[in-house]
């Protein structure tokens, strides 16, 4: 939110509200930049470049006429071979130019390279090379240059200038979302119904449909008609149309497509419109994942605003703010979109209509006496238009638009006109609408001025943009451009770290509310595993009955959704609303976590044959083995209370699509306890203690047992916890060493205990060794069984950061380690897994974090390759208070202080530490993977499955932000700081790498490098992990159970496809559906691998990759495919050509065969019916 501000503060993220000194001259100005020379336009079609080449001279005119009686007499050209059957299209549509360009294979998997990429004019990465981050004051425009012009750049080619109305309504920031619905929002949707009504000149955009569908349940017919006919003529453009404005750094690519898909549908259900232009003023930086998911969803354009100040004046001075935003690893054009990056510091209006906000803001017609908007900070005020002043105003606003336009390429022009919450009253739209009039119908009558200006939408700018460009060729010579767009150049790369002044980077919210930033992730994958059952029941549901369960629970299941949609606002997921918001936000998200929760368990039983259509009303006989008493607390497991003489069942589903081979574990009150499977077979297991955050009681009394499951994909598997069964060995208690420098420790009955000797400790599996320093309890050395080891060097820091707040990293200095020799540390030993836990010494009574590091012996399982370290964080207290915690891995790996983290959990961005930029603007985000690589080929990755922030601040150093508490406001609006830190638990899976043959070189090579197969299992194991359900009450061992278990899918999927989500979209409406409607959707990602890094071939379940097509149609067991089709991400496009992907994909979906190309997302539509 920007700059001005609303009564009561409403300050906007721009700085330290708009009197402030530095924001009085928050605009610069230019040195003339002309225009380009028109040239003829160039069209991409291989004819047409044919035609170029080998007659230079010809006329654009004659080509075109060459080119229209080719496809009139031969028709569009159909591929030379397909292995697909060719089929009629519904309707006849002239493809876009593309050009030729070389390509690398798609399926390329196989290579031996591990990097393809794109061919661009521009990479963000080579921005910053280039950029020096001088800060130099460019005067009125602070940030920029002083901008002039000759006056003759619009004798040719008028000037074309939309002013496009907005208000920019958070879901949730310093009020929740139904505070600002009740006291803004629907207000200001009514006046947007009133005011445009009574003129079809004016227009509007409106982005978040979390409060239109509010209002439209509020609102009388009459509204929604009208609300309605307004968007069909042209007047209201829905832009983006998802549920919120999601933030781009913590948002994971699951709830990204949820959020814009519930949106979407919402939209299209209820007025029949589907967005094609995308509008993000607020997030704080912008993610490639993001540019990729809105053209896989049939978007066509994309404006943003908030980049870092020197990137905009870089784009700015070569005329490149607008460009097609390419995918890093695309090398055949089939992901670019256009975008349209705003050039100024905020979206308010002082900062739209040009350079100058001095003089952009006596043209915001709602800062005058009588609304409730501050004053112009500069001094000078907007007076009402009338016949003896609007020469002057008209002719000074108009000086404005000219000085923005030498910015970009064409001239047409687009000016937002709106802030924060505007627009809440008839007047004050009527006071921008009746003056803006005036002035457009001056401009408009006087031709001298070459220019033209009326309100407008997107679709009304980015229409007139390309039409222009079609026009005119703006491309600049050897410019690889785009073939979607002609006369822009390609861009590829992401916009973090943002900083909008001087040298505030924000880079805290990647870190702040690390808590609910968990959360969200739980309700995301838990989310995920209901829709599979709910698809599955469904899907195997043979009658009426058996579907009420699943439709009962529709209206639950929506509003899970739209929790978790809701909270991928850039004021939820990134942790800068204020306290009693992020209380909101995370009651909804408990609630919905408890009510799929409550589902899953009966759809277990139902899956498993054990409820019947009778019984769907009795509560289940399963309860989840984590349940979480309240909001904002973290989970604790159920324990199983075995008696001697009973047992009682362990149900786990798998939501991956492969088989799932896991150490895992439960917790029980008795140690006197045997494992068994479905089939009554005995299960080797082990039992240790349970450990707490407790100095004076590490022990909490409980146990943990642990063995290996063997869960189907998709599947559900049963396991028991018997006590007193005569046919199994018990459990195995670990044997525990402790070293403690006081002599309290206890050892627990019946464990046998020894103490540690020496200053290191070890533990080992048959792959992986690690070495700790005993006194500090922190993890020095990776050794492998092939003799390679790795210096790890943990580190446990804190920062000081008077600065920071819940948006800002300021940190004072660097951060300074806090374990002091001394603490607790106990060893657990057993057959299956090795642990390491450590109470530290520290400089506080309450030391605010303990931490255990485990390894895992399982045969066939991806944790015998990794090492799990679990952070306990307690940041709570005034002690604590601006204070940023840190842990810090300081290898011998010579990365160069290059490191790889991902976007959005979908790809990854190679990161360079710049001594030019302060350290803060070298930290980025982690959603859920960062990794070194040496000039060995070493690499050495952390998987997350929360959001946190990253850095390599020095050559082998990989640091990870893990919790900040902060007193302070940091000046961009939120007025507090971040005091409301909870107990949390942060879980990394490690994992070190040797590579078997060449690898890219990390210095030299600008693209990203990728995870290894086993990493990106890593990350999949981590994120979706088993869910557990134990029985209520135990039984008797006398009754011996039914084998039971469930296993859907045929056959495994490959190790590199991935099922994003398997779904009913509209679960409330499917009794009424159609068959032919195609009920079901599943979406599915192939994973790109780096094939120089081992397979670690061992891991049975990644004996297939998907380099053969898979076959939709005999996918499950015991369920006929009908009616399968491709779809957009958004579910509402079935032509999948203007999606960009390859012809083939629709037409093989048709005839149930898959083959995606390496990074896809692909969505099928399709209907399931139980073999009879």
């Amino acid at each position: 939110m920007p700059f001005s501000s609303y009564i009561g503060g409403n300050t906007r993220r721009g700085g330290g509200g708009a009197g402030t000194t530095w924001a009085q001259s928050l605009l610069p100005s230019s040195t003339a930049k002309s225009k380009i020379p028109p040239r003829r336009s160039r069209r991409r079609t291989a004819l047409i470049n044919f035609l170029f080449t080998n007659f230079f001279t010809i006329a654009l005119s004659i080509s075109l006429i060459f080119l229209l009686i080719t496809i009139l007499h031969f028709g569009v050209p159909k591929p030379l071979s397909s292995p697909f059957k060719s089929r009629p299209k519904p309707t006849f549509r002239l493809p876009k130019p593309r050009k030729t360009i070389p390509r690398k294979p798609q399926n390329d998997n196989d290579n031996k390279d591990a990097v393809f990429g794109a061919v661009v004019d521009i990479t963000t990465t080579g921005l910053y090379d280039k950029i020096e981050f001088l800060d130099v004051d460019g005067g009125p425009w602070k940030q920029g240059w002083r901008v002039s012009y000759r006056g003759n750049e619009w004798d040719t080619e008028k000037l074309k200038v939309f002013v496009v109305p907005h208000s920019h309504n958070d879901p949730g920031w310093k009020l929740t979302v139904d505070e600002y619905y009740e006291r803004q929002s629907r207000h200001i949707l009514d006046t947007i119904v009133e005011t445009l009504s009574k003129d079809v000149r004016r227009k509007f955009i409106w982005e978040e449909m979390s409060y239109l569908e509010r209002w439209w349940r509020d609102a009388a017919a009459n509204k929604r008609e009208l609300f309605t006919s307004l968007v069909k003529n042209g007047q209201l453009e829905i832009v983006g149309g998802g549920w919120v404005m999601n933030d781009e750094a913590n948002s994971h690519y699951f709830a990204i497509i949820e959020q814009i898909a519930e949106g979407n549908m919402w939209l299209n259900d209820t007025i029949g419109f589907v967005p094609k232009n995308s509008w993000a003023i607020d997030p704080f930086g912008y993610s490639a994942t993001m540019a990729y998911l809105l053209r896989r969803m049939g978007f066509e354009n994309m404006l943003i605003q908030r980049t870092h100040y020197e990137v905009k004046k870089e784009l700015a001075l070569k005329k490149n703010l607008e460009y097609a935003w390419r995918q890093s690893w695309d090398a055949e054009e089939t992901t670019d979109i256009f975008v349209h990056m705003m050039p100024f510091y905020s979206y308010d209006i002082p900062h739209t209509c040009g350079p100058e906000p001095a003089i952009c803001c006596q043209f915001d017609f709602a800062r005058v006496h009588g609304f409730y908007y501050e004053m112009c900070p500069w001094g000078e005020h907007p007076v009402e238009t009338t016949p003896e002043n609007v020469r002057e105003r008209a002719q000074k606003l108009l000086d404005q638009y000219r000085k923005k336009s030498t910015l970009y390429r064409t001239n047409t022009l687009l000016v937002p006109l709106g802030d924060d919450f505007r627009y809440i009253s008839v007047d004050e739209a009527e006071a921008q609408f009746r003056n803006y009039q005036k002035l457009f119908d001056y401009i408009n009558s006087n031709p001298s001025l070459n220019a033209e200006a009326k309100f407008g939408t997107l679709e009304d700018y980015f229409q007139t943009l390309r039409e222009e460009a079609d026009r005119i060729n703006y491309s600049l010579p050897g410019e690889v451009g785009s073939g979607q767009i002609v006369g822009f150049p390609s861009l590829s790369g992401d916009f973090f770290t943002y900083a909008d002044r001087q040298q505030d980077y924000w880079s805290g919210y990647y870190v702040s509310r690390p808590f609910f930033k968990a959360v969200d992730r739980v309700l995301e994958e838990t989310l995920r595993a209901t829709e599979m059952m709910m698809a599955l029941l469904l899907g195997y549901c043979q009658r009426a009955q058996c579907e009420k369960l699943a439709t009962g629970f529709g209206y639950k299941l929506t509003a899970a959704r739209r929790n978790l949609a809701l909270f991928q606002h850039h004021d939820g997921v990134t942790g800068t609303a204020k306290d009693h918001v992020v209380r909101d936000y995370g009651i909804r998200m408990h609630t919905s976590l408890q009510d799929l929760q409550i589902f899953m368990s009966k759809a277990t039983e139902v899956l498993l044959g054990i409820r019947h259509e009778k019984s769907d009303h009795n509560p289940s006989q399963f309860e989840p083995e984590q349940v979480r008493s309240k909001y904002d607390v973290q989970p604790v497991h159920k324990a199983i209370n075995a008696h001697e003489g009973t047992w009682q069942s362990v149900i786990l589903f798998n939501s991956l699509e492969q088989t799932r081979e896991e150490v895992v574990m439960v917790i029980v009150n008795r140690l006197d306890v045997a494992v068994l499977d479905s089939n009554w077979t005995c299960v080797q297991s082990q039992v240790s203690p349970e450990l707490e955050h407790d100095r004076n009681k590490i022990f909490t009394g409980r146990h943990r047992v642990h063995w290996k499951a063997s869960v189907p994909a998709l599947g559900l598997q049963t396991y028991y916890i018997a006590n007193g069964f005569a046919g199994c060995e018990k459990a195995i208690p670990a044997k525990l060493k402790y070293f403690s420098t006081s002599n309290s420790f206890s050892c627990p009955t019946p464990y046998v205990c020894s103490k540690v000797e020496g200053d290191m400790a070890e533990i080992q599996t048959q792959h992986q060794t690690l070495t700790f320093d005993v006194k500090l309890g922190l993890l020095q050395k990776i050794s492998h069984n092939n003799g390679s080891k790795i210096v790890v060097g943990e580190e446990i820091g804190m920062y000081t950061s008077p600065g920071s707040g819940a948006y800002l990293f300021k940190p004072e200095g660097d951060a300074q380690p806090i374990v002091e020799a001394g603490g607790n540390m106990v060893i657990s030993e057993g057959p299956l897994m090795q642990e390491v836990f450590v109470y530290p010494k520290t400089a506080w009574e309450q030391t605010p974090i303990s931490h255990s590091t485990r390894i895992y012996n399982g045969d066939g399982t991806i944790q015998e390759f990794l090492i799990e370290k679990e952070y306990h964080v307690e940041l709570l207290g005034k002690e604590f208070n601006d204070r940023e915690l840190i842990v810090r891995y300081k290898t011998d790996l010579d990365n160069k202080r290059i490191l790889y983290s991902d976007l959005n959990g979908f790809q990854m961005s190679r990161r360079e530490t710049y001594g030019k930029i302060p350290l803060q603007g070298n930290y980025y985000p982690m959603p859920s993977l960062a990794f070194l690589q040496g000039s060995n080929g070493q690499r050495f990755s952390v998987h997350s499955r929360q959001s946190l922030g990253v850095a390599s601040l020095k050559d082998g150093w990989l640091e990870i932000m893990l919790d900040r508490r902060l007193v302070r406001d940091d000046g961009r609006g939120l007025g507090q700081g971040v005091m409301d830190n909870r107990p949390m638990n942060v879980i990394f899976h490690i994992l070190v790498e040797s590579n078997i043959s060449s690898t890219s070189d990390p210095v030299s090579n600008p693209l990203p490098l990728i995870p290894s197969l086993l990493s990106h299992c890593v990350g999949a194991h981590l994120n979706y992990p088993l869910h557990a359900f134990i029985a209520k009450n135990p039984q008797e061992l006398s009754v011996q159970p039914l084998a039971r278990s469930f296993s859907p899918l045929a056959a495994p999927l490959p190790c590199d496809l991935h099922i994003v989500n398997f779904k009913v979209p509209r679960p409330s409406k499917y009794s009424q559906q159609l068959i032919e409607d195609s009920r079901f959707v599943l979406i599915l990602q192939r994973r790109h691998w780096d094939t120089s890094y081992c397979l670690k071939g061992r891991l049975q379940q990644c004996a297939i990759v998907a380099n053969e097509p898979l076959s939709l149609f005999n996918m499950f067991k015991g369920l006929a495919v009908l009616n399968a089709r491709a779809t957009s991400l958004n579910l509402l496009h079935d032509d999948v050509e203007m999606l960009g992907y390859a012809e083939q994909v629709g037409d093989a979906a048709q005839e149930g065969h898959v083959l995606i190309s390496p990074m896809e997302i692909q969505a099928y539509k399709l209907e399931l019916r139980p073999h009879q």
